[in-house]
């Protein structure tokens, strides 16, 4: 084989992809992200040392941050960023080496072989991301294998919302030491399955972290999310139309079209923007156009203006509208115009998709009509006397948490269905792309409730977790289980696997997984996640209704 990734759901015949990613990536790429990672274990290793003599490197944090979210499903598919990421991980290897000597540290004792390896030329890099040490199958246990890639797809997950916090303003040293510290244990395979089952339980509780100061950087710089009707058609003016995840981004891009005739759009995950009070006084940002990610190659053809891709997920371009597309933050596709990073005091200059915006026909019409959105935690707590009455009174018997990811397979279908066929009695609570299975189905409302309550982005799951849990107080019960809350979660990539995990710390039980298990999981580690937290898959509609409305 001549790579071998299995990260996200859609991974070859569900065992992995061995000679191109079935999200479009080649081989060397992949093999080239996991020398990233490779590198990343062996600058903690030194972090990690340092910090235990009250040292703390900007430059590591934010390295490991960037380096782990380039690597997640769909964000970089270009071959020279991860090499210049490289180049740039041996400087900020050496810095932390050196601060670790100056302060007396240790560093004479045997080390792996991540900690030291060195790369001259782009042939060394092949060379060495090639071999045998660097990738996933260089653990030959496939039970020990499978947790420490938990581990390693959770802290993927983590550092992406953990940036999104950072470009706000927002840290938290805590996340950053956890990080380093889990990457520094998984370097090597001296730890047992059972410590690496303690890791991955600890990985739930940073992510649980990781959300909260990113829920604290979005609603504390933009306002609390608010019940919004959100437009999904069209105007006559040419638009630029922003996905991802980056509020950041959003934030700038608007300031910058203030005035220029230009309207901004929603793509994908940035739906939940238009959810935030601060961006509701620029009269064009008109609304959302589109649907999930996978469907891009159909709805950017038609959108006719600029893409901005601040974040996961890219598909492969098609020719057609390649020359319209730009990618910022850890995005990259060979031969697409990048937008550089903010400098210091500084925002991003946009000023190129806004003149090709100008010369753009506007967008061609997908669809007309509104979706409603914005029941972050805030909203849901706001409206808590009606839920709790609805709830005590019967005509509410049951909230089913609907988030995660969307997908291209055809079996994703199961969550529209499974979404129509749920009693009137009922109310999804979702977070994620997952909700286009169903965003825009007629589910109608239970006393003044829409059917549908969307927190947001994936990231937004936290918000799913504050209100089962103010839930649980105002019920009076003493486990989070009690609650009338089924969960049937979709995933797909590593912020998925993050929230999966943040969840299970919780001590939340009785998950459903779909539309499979991930292929990362041995059956000995799953059966774990089985008896411990009664994990599951998906089945049908129709038994999956009987089992979660019991």
């Amino acid at each position: 084989m001549s790579m071998f990734c299995f990260q996200c759901q859609e991974t070859a015949g569900g065992t992995g992809c061995t000679r191109r990613g079935v999200c479009g990536k080649e081989s060397e790429v992949a093999n080239i992200q996991d020398l990233l990672i490779y590198l990343c274990k062996g600058i903690s290793i030194f972090s990690n040392r340092a910090r235990e003599l009250e040292i703390e490197n900007p430059k590591v944090n934010k390295f490991i941050i960037d380096s782990l979210f380039m690597t997640i499903t769909n964000a970089n598919f270009d071959k020279a960023d991860f090499i210049r990421k490289i180049k740039e991980g041996f400087e900020v290897r050496e810095e932390i080496k050196r601060q670790l000597e100056e302060a007396g540290g240790s560093i004479t004792d045997t080390l792996p072989d991540c900690a030291t390896w060195y790369a001259e030329d782009e042939a060394d890099f092949d060379l060495k991301a090639g071999s045998a040490e660097v990738g996933v199958l260089a653990t030959q246990d496939e039970d020990k294998r499978s947790l420490k890639e938990l581990v390693t797809y959770g802290l993927k997950g983590m550092a992406a919302y953990t940036e999104h916090a950072f470009n706000l303003g927002f840290e938290n040293p805590e996340i950053y030491a956890f990080m380093q510290k889990g990457l520094a244990l998984i370097a090597d395979d001296y730890l047992s399955a059972d410590e690496l089952v303690g890791l991955v339980l600890e990985c739930g509780k940073y992510g649980v972290e990781a959300m909260a100061l990113l829920d604290k950087a979005n609603t504390e710089t933009y306002g609390h999310p608010v019940m919004s009707r959100v437009n999904i058609g069209i105007r006559e003016n040419p638009g630029i139309l922003i996905s991802g995840h980056d509020l950041k981004d959003m934030e700038e891009l608007l300031e910058q079209t203030r005035d220029t005739g230009v309207d901004v759009y929603t793509h994908g995950e940035m739906l939940p923007a238009n959810y935030y009070p601060a961006f509701k006084k620029y009269p064009h940002f008109v609304g959302n156009y589109g649907n999930a990610w996978w469907k891009q190659n159909e709805e950017f053809e038609k959108f006719n203006g600029p893409i901005l891709m601040t974040t996961n997920c890219i598909i492969p371009p098609r020719d057609s509208y390649r020359d319209r597309v730009f990618t910022t933050g850890t995005v990259g596709y060979p031969g697409l115009t990048h937008i550089p990073d903010r400098k210091p005091g500084q925002a991003k200059d946009f000023s190129e998709i806004i003149v090709l915006a100008k010369k753009s026909l506007p967008p061609v019409e997908l669809e007309k009509g509104e979706i409603i959105g914005g029941f972050a935690h805030n909203q849901v707590l706001a409206l808590a006397d009606k839920v709790i009455a609805a709830v005590q009174s019967g005509v509410l018997k049951k909230f089913l948490v609907m988030a995660g990811c969307d997908g291209r397979m055809k079996s994703r279908q199961y969550y529209t269905e499974f979404a129509q066929k749920l009693p009137q009695d009922t109310v999804i609570l979702t977070a994620g792309c997952a909700k286009y299975r169903y965003n825009k189905l007629n589910l109608g409302e239970i006393e003044g409730i829409p059917r549908v309550l969307d927190a947001g982005q994936c990231n937004d799951s936290y918000s799913l977790a504050v209100i089962a849990l103010k839930l649980k107080e105002v019920l009076g019960l003493d486990d989070i289980n009690q609650l009338p809350i089924s969960y049937n979660i979709a995933w797909y990539e590593q912020k998925a696997v993050i929230v999966l995990l943040a969840l299970l710390y919780l001590g939340v039980k009785n998950i459903h997984l779909g539309p499979t298990l991930p292929a990362f999981l041995s059956p000995n580690v799953a059966n774990v996640l089985v008896e411990k937290f009664n994990l599951g898959g998906i089945t049908n509609v129709d038994d999956d209704l009987k089992l979660l409305l019991a």
